[in-house]
């Protein structure tokens, strides 16, 4: 598996590459939306560190996703 991704490295970056366009939801506009595949980055797999507790969070091959402590 790869190097965790931590997902506060760069917040600010993170989302200006999933801006929000004009058919997107409420929320999007609100910067709560982050597109999935900002954060598998290519992989099926990833582990998300958040406060201090590392879950995993994977794609399957029918497009759903998991969240596993």
């Amino acid at each position: 598996m790869s190097a965790p991704l931590v997902a506060n490295s760069q917040p600010h970056r993170a989302m200006e590459m999933a801006a929000p366009t004009s058919t997107e939801p409420a929320a999007a506009a609100s910067g709560h939306h982050l597109d999935s595949a900002l954060l598998l980055m290519g992989q099926k797999a990833v582990t998300i560190v958040h406060n201090g507790t590392p879950y995993r969070l994977q794609a399957t091959r029918l497009g759903k996703l998991i969240l596993t402590k």
